[in-house]
């Protein structure tokens, strides 16, 4: 998901009190952003939750009954929700979904949890993850507000690395080799910590305006940056009784 970019563009032979009246409110209008951003991402952890434990307590195995058609129907759930989502970013349908979106994601997150608390450590990892996704996003979003540069080139860069990553996903799903699945979870960590820090730093420099795409965009980075730091600890650090 790549939302618009728009360079914000200054024109030198503007008098300096008119440029400095557009800054007021452009200023405003991007802390107002910023915040309702901030505000709706904290809302998708309670779906997000109530998802995960929900899903924590259902027997998804049929899932793995046929992993390639599971994988590709999520996928293709996915990344519809998330055209209908955009489709209706100005509206309140829009917070809906992705609200309704968010619900969805938690409960697949069943399976890893499953998993992952079946160690005797299990809480300790989930904690470990949870942990170190806050603080990287705490992080990328200091580094964000504060650089003075506008960061908007890393756009296309990430644009090609998320469809690199996509296919390389998708190969693993027919080699099943757990050397790729490794580099691809220390892949999602480095792209999800760099998506974190160009979407805030857009919202920032006015590049992107619409909080709902921005809360989106966001709450992916922070999904699988958990999702993948959790699978790694539980690969490295997991203690079996």
């Amino acid at each position: 998901m790549q939302p618009n970019l728009q360079p914000v563009s200054t024109d030198p032979t503007r008098p300096a009190y008119d440029a400095g009246i557009d800054a007021a409110p452009a200023v405003a209008d991007t802390q107002k952003v910023l915040r309702n951003t901030y505000l709706l991402l904290a809302a998708t952890m309670v779906p997000t939750i109530f998802g995960a434990a929900l899903g924590t307590n259902l027997d998804l195995g049929f899932l793995k009954s046929s992993p390639m058609l599971s994988f590709f129907a999520i996928l293709a759930v996915f990344y519809g929700w998330i055209f209908a989502i955009e489709k209706n970013r100005n509206s309140g349908l829009g917070v809906a979904l992705l609200l309704g979106f968010t619900l969805f994601l938690g409960v697949l997150l069943g399976p890893l949890f499953q998993k992952v608390l079946g160690f005797r450590n299990g809480i300790q990892l989930v904690m470990m993850a949870a942990g170190g996704t806050a603080v990287t996003f705490f992080a990328m979003s200091a580094v964000a507000q504060t650089t003075k540069r506008d960061l908007s080139w890393m756009g296309n860069f990430l644009f090609v690395g998320a469809i690199v990553i996509m296919l390389a996903v998708v190969a693993n799903v027919f080699l099943q080799s757990p050397v790729m699945h490794l580099v691809l979870l220390g892949a999602f960590v480095l792209f999800s910590t760099m998506a974190m820090l160009w979407q805030i730093n857009a919202i920032v420099t006015g590049g992107e305006t619409n909080y709902v795409s921005a809360t989106l965009s966001l709450y992916i980075s922070v999904y699988n940056l958990f999702t993948s730091l959790l699978q790694i600890l539980g690969i490295f650090g997991g203690e079996r009784d």
